[in-house]
């Protein structure tokens, strides 16, 4: 998945101390993508109230809607993509080779590192889609390195007395997904079934986050539906959640505080303002596809690079928790 806003904001994503437990709801974004399609997402990270999530950057919940998704090739840089399809099938391309298609239940991951170019299309003509997809910042050894992809099929499941969680990033409680992430994270899909309750066992030195995607759920007290993001803050063992009449499904996230200043522009990820203005000029140069590379089965078609703001882009600077608070 792409940013494709035409003017987007710059995300001064400030690396956060530690908190202590929270209970706060962040608004979702409603936000357009690709004209005439007329695909709406709901974005909830990043947001100046919240700009991480551990190394969690950025959040779309796309649908439920049905829809002729045509994403054509672009780029990224810094950052890990993660794609996980509720209902629904992605066909995804990229620079490195890969062309797969992925379904409910599989993970999509493709790490970025200097620079990577995909394309993602729905299957079907105004086919069903439900899913979301994720970015994950990646620290400084690794977020210059060569860019990959990874499928993961055999994702390990969690279960407890009327609830079962898919961890497809991380683990949970002994429970933890192969696939390749650069920072300690958890990334898991929960169901709970009508009327139950079910604990979830969390990392203390973790921040954490609970998205619903469907239903509707009691979490650490709070009444949460469709739509806006709980930040759980860290600093807890565990977190109960109840469902309701119809039962709840929603995304755990977690992660340790990520410990480095971040950029955010478009499908960039950087350390300064440099670096974010080196990538969109490398996309735009006829030489793009040297840092890039080329997606298979694409000609010349790709989405252009909006311009840059007319200010220069500066990170924030880490903010830390007082010790009196």
């Amino acid at each position: 998945m792409t940013n494709l806003e035409v003017r987007p904001e710059e995300a001064l994503c400030e690396a956060l101390g530690m908190r202590g437990p929270v209970a706060e709801l962040h608004e979702a974004r409603e936000v357009p993508l690709g004209g005439v399609r007329a695909m709406q997402v709901r974005r909830t990270l990043p947001q100046r109230a919240l700009p991480l999530v551990g190394a969690w950057c950025f959040l779309d919940e796309m649908g439920p809607q049905s829809v002729d998704m045509r994403v054509l090739p672009h780029p990224h840089t810094a950052l890990q993509t993660v794609t996980w399809p509720l209902v629904g099938e992605i066909l995804h391309r990229d620079s490195v080779g890969s062309e797969v298609v992925v379904r409910p239940g599989q993970l999509n991951l493709m790490t970025a590192g200097h620079g990577v170019a995909h394309s993602e299309f729905t299957l079907g003509d105004a086919a069903p889609l439900h899913g979301v997809q994720l970015w994950v910042a990646l620290p400084d050894d690794v977020m210059d390195g060569a860019p990959s992809f990874e499928q993961v099929a055999d994702l390990p499941v969690w279960e407890a007395h009327g609830a079962r969680a898919t961890v497809f990033v991380g683990g949970l409680d002994g429970a933890r997904s192969r696939a390749r992430v650069h920072t300690p994270l958890l990334g898991a899909d929960v169901v709970v079934e009508p009327g139950h309750d079910v604990v979830l066992p969390l990392e203390r030195g973790f921040e954490h986050a609970v998205l619903v995607l469907g239903g509707r759920a009691l979490v650490a007290g709070v009444d949460v539906a469709p739509g806006p993001l709980l930040y759980l803050g860290d600093g807890r063992d565990e977190v109960t959640v109840r469902a309701g009449a119809e039962g709840a499904r929603l995304m755990l996230l977690g992660g340790e505080p990520f410990a480095h200043d971040l950029v955010m522009w478009w499908n960039f990820v950087g350390r300064s303002h440099t670096d974010i203005s080196a990538a969109r000029a490398a996309w735009e140069s006829p030489d793009a596809a040297e840092r890039f590379g080329s997606v298979v089965g694409h000609g010349p078609e790709r989405i252009p690079a909006p311009a840059l703001p007319n200010v220069r882009l500066q990170p924030r600077r880490r903010r830390h928790r007082p010790e009196n608070p």
